[in-house]
């Protein structure tokens, strides 16, 4: 049996595809680089840059790293490193178990900071938005 190891990059670019997934944008390389430049300060990228990040060639300097993280709301070193043993959130779900990312945890993290008449409030909104869904299935 032969055993691969997957480079660095490419692991950063699994990383990077799975971050754009989680915040709903297209890996779409000239996507990528226009999202990039309108947060980025320095010097603009171009797609064949994003595109280079999404395939695994390169990895992005730390500034923009930075950059990518702040847009998909992963931390610096999930994007970079992985995520740390211990470190998940993973919720078991009707299907199937479920990662969240670093937004979906701090709104839990802020959410379980709320008194116990403020969550209930948040509780009864999530409530509707699903009832609301369900009507819509039905229509």
């Amino acid at each position: 049996m032969v055993m691969l190891k997957v480079s660095e990059s490419q692991q950063f670019a699994d990383r990077l595809r799975g971050a754009l997934d989680g915040a709903g944008v297209r890996a779409s390389p000239t996507l990528v680089a226009n999202a990039f430049n309108l947060r980025y300060r320095g010097r603009s990228i171009t797609p064949h840059t994003a595109r280079n990040w999404l395939l695994g060639k390169v990895m992005p300097t730390q500034d923009k790293l930075r950059v990518l993280s702040d847009w998909l709301q992963v931390s610096p070193d999930e994007l970079r490193f992985g995520r740390a043993p211990g470190k998940t959130y993973v919720f078991e779900m009707n299907d199937g178990p479920i990662e969240m990312g670093l937004a979906d945890r701090e709104m839990v993290d802020r959410y379980l900071s709320l008194p116990l008449v403020e969550r209930k409030t948040i509780r009864d909104v999530v409530s509707a938005f699903m009832m609301a869904k369900s009507a819509e299935k039905l229509l």
